[in-house]
């Protein structure tokens, strides 16, 4: 049972910074991509960062310049290092594993999830 677990959010004030982190359990594999999203109250889950497994990254618009994904040093870990945060950055952040195996040689994927860390930017 693959399980990703976030920590790190909070309440914060306009122009703060915090830092989320996910770790995930129970594969023996290393995830192909891994990514945070977030869903605010009324609003779809929109993706905020992701980063593949060679580096590659890619943000939402709206967190250019704000916001870095990384990945950790040990398997299937990752972080959002955030800053200048937003009242409108309010959200509840998710992590995402994404893993691409295949079964007699053709492709099949899987996304993991995480519960979730309350992120509020408040004053």
């Amino acid at each position: 049972q693959v399980q990703l677990v976030e920590s790190g959010g909070g309440l914060v004030q306009p122009g703060g910074t915090l830092r989320l982190s996910c770790a995930a359990s129970g594969s023996i594999f290393s995830f192909n991509a891994m990514g945070w999203y977030r869903q605010a109250p009324g609003k779809e889950r929109e993706l905020v960062a992701r980063i593949t497994s060679t580096g590659s990254t890619n943000y939402a618009d709206s967190v250019k310049d704000r916001f870095t994904i990384s990945r950790g040093n040990a398997k299937n870990t990752a972080y959002l290092q955030m800053s200048s945060l937003k009242p409108e950055d309010t959200a509840l952040y998710y992590c995402n594993g994404h893993l691409i195996y295949y079964i007699g040689g053709s492709p099949r994927e899987s996304n993991y999830w995480g519960q979730g860390t309350q992120v509020t930017v408040s004053s």
